[in-house]
């Protein structure tokens, strides 16, 4: 069986912490698009997640010689990091947002249907976005991570029950609040 031609993350790790900056530089090929997906659906604005991503992987480089091997993944961790950065930033005070400017209707034979399931997801974005955090965060790597509960409450820094719990309060409020919008829509639809 022949050697694989690209090092793990450990052999990256390792040599990142002797100041090896093309392993830094293959340690973050690896892993910088998963980690601007997750911080862009944390934050819905591309400029704050490149922000979050940057940080995060400049964080990874300034604590090069503490990486603590067998402790956690590297994934993990780095997950971990965005994640509170956006949790951080969500945070902040926020001022109007510039860029929100209302989308042209498709002209298209079925307009109406896709301006729904625009409306739909704008609502869910929107739902999302009054969930307490750390529901948002668990709901986010579940579904669109695609991450396990354990791997879930590693990010999280809690116990898989703990995600199961995040996980079915933050599933019946959506629901809850998507019932009454999606109901409102129907009526606007309706009163044409």
């Amino acid at each position: 069986m022949a050697p694989s031609s690209e090092p793990d993350d450990d052999e990256l790790l390792r040599r990142i912490g002797e100041d090896d900056q093309a392993a830094f530089r293959m340690l973050v090929e690896h892993h910088v698009d998963r980690a601007y997906a997750l911080a862009l659906r944390m934050l819905d604005n591309r400029a704050d997640a490149d922000d979050v991503v940057q940080d995060s992987l400049l964080k990874v480089w300034t604590h090069r010689r503490r990486w603590e091997f067998g402790r956690a993944k590297f994934s993990t961790w780095l997950y971990r990091v965005v994640t509170n950065r956006c949790i951080d930033l969500h945070r902040r005070p926020r001022g109007e947002d510039v860029e929100a400017v209302g989308e042209l209707a498709d002209e298209r034979p079925d307009a109406m249907t896709t301006l729904y399931r625009s409306e739909m997801s704008d609502l869910l974005d929107a739902a999302m976005n009054r969930l307490p955090d750390q529901q948002r965060i668990a709901i986010i790597l579940s579904y669109h991570e695609s991450m396990s509960n354990a791997e879930i409450a590693e990010v999280m820094e809690t116990t898989v029950s703990a995600v199961e719990s995040l996980l079915k309060r933050a599933r019946q409020q959506l629901r809850k609040l998507l019932r009454r919008q999606e109901r409102d829509i129907r009526q606007s639809f309706t009163d044409d």
